[in-house]
């Protein structure tokens, strides 16, 4: 799998802007609807390149391992790419996530919230004794976004540390909650 090749997005989303309204096929094949989680609870939606991927992993399991910690602090976490429901079905498998994956294989939802993408690429991997293939179509810039309980935007991060993302988002929402 290759770095990303940024293409033109349109004007990112700020702290303080709305986030867009969107839809997506979750990795249950469910469709998850952002409205249907407004109002409840803070919202982690986190943008990254591939399922199954070294840094997409280490990033997923550092929530799934913050789970706990994340819904004490009253905050539901989503994480968004550019792979296909197949894919997220496996990924979430193969590394137990607790938390649900949504496929934007076509790049609209990361194009509404201003997050870049790439071309996509393939590769095999083993999971459970099992070769499969998986591929994408394209690939989502490592984003995160937290929004409030009303869908306003009041964390961004487009610099993302895979490993610290969780914590760093934690400890984020931690303060909010202190002031």
């Amino acid at each position: 799998m290759t770095g990303i090749q940024i293409s033109t997005a349109q004007q990112s989303l700020s702290v303080g802007d709305n986030a867009p309204e969107f839809s997506a096929t979750a990795d249950d094949g469910s469709v998850w609807d952002l409205k249907d989680h407004l109002g409840k609870n803070y919202l982690v939606v986190y943008f990254y390149p591939g399922a199954m991927t070294s840094g997409c992993t280490k990033q997923a399991c550092s929530y799934r391992d913050r789970r706990n910690d994340l819904q004490s602090s009253d905050v539901t976490v989503v994480g968004i790419s550019g792979d296909k429901v197949e894919n997220l079905r496996l990924f979430r498998k193969a590394e137990n996530l607790n938390f649900t994956l949504l496929s934007d294989d076509k790049g609209e939802i990361a194009r509404a919230f201003g997050v870049p993408t790439g071309a996509g690429g393939s590769f095999t991997k083993v999971v459970d004794g099992n070769e499969y293939q998986v591929s994408r179509d394209l690939s989502e810039k490592r984003w995160t976004f937290v929004l409030d309980k009303n869908g306003r935007i009041i964390y961004k991060n487009d610099a993302v540390n895979a490993e610290k993302d969780a914590e760093e988002v934690l400890d984020f929402i931690r303060n909010q909650s202190k002031g």
